[in-house]
């Protein structure tokens, strides 16, 4: 079951603060009417210094990436993007949280043609756990292959994070809910694995970490370049590789990885057990030093984390 979702009490609109419940666009924007919206989902955790973000710079660079590719690029910088971030975090007096910022085609025409429709960013925020429960995080989860593919290269986007990408997403997360899975596996359009619902996905074999190449039907995680740098800093050997869909269920060990889903292990895949059926030793070595230097309480000789 994901995280509940909370409320905070001010997001960031363009420079100023608006309450939560005023950050409202028009029914005939084009975020509404044909999903012009991008955003990207960015964790701040709990330290022992203060509240801490992770890999923001990355975030905020990808963001402006997707904008690009929408033509709907903010008059921001990724500097003054990441001061909102931080002062917004401060504004809320958030110990840890989750944010979302966002930029979207607000209200002018009634088209698909952009041009008279505004270019509106905003930064909300909230508490939120464990996406995949904290349950999730320590035993694993039971997944399902989905019969909703990924899309083909170079029909929409998927290195670009817009909302509209995650229609079938959503199509997916339901999917698996209703034959009792936590989450789905997603196949791109040749039947090779591609990525989860809405994250990375991981392989260990014989002791070596395996992942699905970038081939224009997944997105580029950032989690996902994390945890292949954490690996190869354990000693690990990491692959990137075509991987058919029998990988899944020969694997020693399954984990998903994304900014709402951390490193959750994967304890079946339509109904076979993965390994032992549990958090496997790679899995959990991995995901400890993730968390652990997520959290501030272990080396960052990377500089991914920026304290608030």
């Amino acid at each position: 079951m994901a995280g509940k979702l909370g409320s905070s009490p001010w997001i960031w609109k363009d420079g100023e603060f608006v309450r939560w419940e005023d950050a409202n666009v028009h029914i005939l924007s084009l975020a509404v009417q044909f999903a012009a919206s991008v955003f990207e989902g960015v964790r701040c955790y709990e330290t022992p210094k203060g509240p801490a973000v992770f890999r923001l710079n990355a975030h905020l660079r990808r963001l402006m990436a997707s904008s690009r590719t929408y033509r709907m690029q903010p008059e921001h910088t990724v500097d003054e993007l990441s001061e909102a971030v931080y002062a917004t975090i401060r504004k809320n007096e958030l110990s840890s949280c989750y944010v979302r910022p966002m930029v979207l085609r607000g209200y002018g025409a009634a088209s698909m043609h952009p041009e008279r429709s505004p270019i509106e960013t905003y930064i909300p925020m909230w508490p939120w756990g464990a996406y995949l429960g904290e349950e999730g995080l320590a035993k694993g989860v039971d997944v399902g292959v989905s019969s909703w593919n990924r899309p083909a290269p170079n029909t929409f986007p998927s290195g670009a994070k817009s909302a509209g990408n995650y229609l079938g997403s959503t199509l997916m997360v339901m999917e698996a809910a209703a034959h009792g899975y936590a989450e789905a596996i997603g196949l791109g359009p040749g039947g090779l694995v591609s990525e989860g619902s809405g994250q990375n996905l991981f392989l260990v074999v014989d002791g070596e970490v395996v992942t699905p190449i970038l081939d224009g039907t997944s997105l580029s995680g950032i989690t996902r370049h994390s945890v292949m740098k954490i690996s190869e800093e354990l000693g690990l050997t990491v692959r990137e590789q075509l991987v058919p869909r029998e990988m899944l269920y020969a694997a020693d060990e399954l984990f998903f990885t994304g900014t709402a889903s951390e490193v959750t292990p994967i304890r079946s895949v339509d109904g076979l057990e993965v390994g032992e059926g549990r958090r496997g030793p790679v899995t959990e070595r991995i995901q400890t030093r993730f968390l652990e230097l997520a959290k501030g309480v272990g080396p960052d000789p990377w500089g991914w984390v920026t304290y608030v």
